[in-house]
């Protein structure tokens, strides 16, 4: 029964092989709910779990469309290949996928993207990405996820 419990809490991407291209993927997962262009003629195929997952399958096909990569990108191990300075909004959109918020800070000139993951699959974070006015990435932040911590939520419930 146990086995039972883990395989259904895993996500698509560890629920077992998927055959050598893009048409297997699509047959096992559906079809995905974002598609990014890659710089080598490929592409990126993205099954959030947003915006109140923590995970989102991602898997890169080359141009001829067979598989060359699967994970989960919203880990710190990804989040940390960002690029202060380099990257723009379109690296982190094509890298994470659709943020879950996006907030503008006008004195600051700042816009925020935040993605909600688990930190080493135990803590609930979020994730941050403060751009400047062009669109390049200048900061990153973690933060406590405020969905998971029972005084913000029965203040949810209040309101709602």
């Amino acid at each position: 029964m146990a086995t039972l419990v883990v395989v259904a809490c895993a996500s698509p991407w560890q629920n077992g092989q998927f055959g050598p291209d893009e048409a297997s993927a699509i047959a096992k997962l559906g079809q995905p709910r974002e598609v990014y262009e890659l710089p080598n003629g490929g592409k990126r195929l993205m099954w959030p779990a947003q915006p109140f997952g923590e995970r989102t399958t991602a898997i890169d096909v080359e141009a001829d469309s067979k598989i060359s990569r699967v994970r989960q990108v919203l880990a710190e191990s990804e989040f940390e290949r960002a690029q202060i300075g380099l990257w723009t909004q379109h690296d982190v959109l094509s890298n994470f996928g659709k943020p879950v918020e996006i907030a503008k800070f006008p004195r600051m000139q700042r816009e925020v993207w935040s993605y909600r993951y688990m930190d080493n699959d135990v803590w609930y974070v979020l994730y941050h990405f403060y751009f400047d006015a062009n669109g390049i990435l200048r900061s990153t932040q973690q933060t406590p996820d405020p969905l998971h911590d029972p005084d913000h939520r029965n203040l949810f419930r209040r309101i709602f």
